[in-house]
């Protein structure tokens, strides 16, 4: 089994900056995507951020403002918000595809973290 836990999020103004974290424990062999998404209120689920491989991806919204990043000793993902707008506002949940074993992977999603922006 594969727990996700994420911290980070909270209030901040416009402008401002947080850090959000996801730590995978369980039965890892390897952590194959890392991800990170957001959800509005009244808005569908949309990506912000992956990292796979030695590759990053980042929606339009959060492009030179957002970074993702990965400590592969310690099986978490980070994601860092600088220069955040009340837009930004939303749910963020991070999402990792994990083999447990060396044939398959399997999706895997965090409880969700709260990040208001707000002055």
């Amino acid at each position: 089994q594969v727990q996700l836990v994420e911290s980070g999020g909270g209030l901040v103004q416009p402008g401002g900056s947080l850090r959000l974290s996801c730590a995978a424990s369980g039965n890892i062999v390897s952590i194959v995507t890392m991800a990170w998404y957001r959800q509005a209120p009244g808005k569908q689920r949309e990506m912000v951020a992956t990292a796979q491989g030695g590759a990053t991806n980042y929606a339009d919204s959060v492009k030179g403002r957002f970074t993702i990043s990965r400590d592969n000793a310690n099986d978490t993902v980070y994601l860092q918000m600088n220069s955040l707008s009340p837009e930004d506002t939303a749910v963020y949940y991070c999402y990792e595809q994990i083999k447990s074993t060396p044939w398959s992977a399997k999706g895997y999603w965090g409880q969700g973290t709260q990040v208001t922006v707000s002055s």
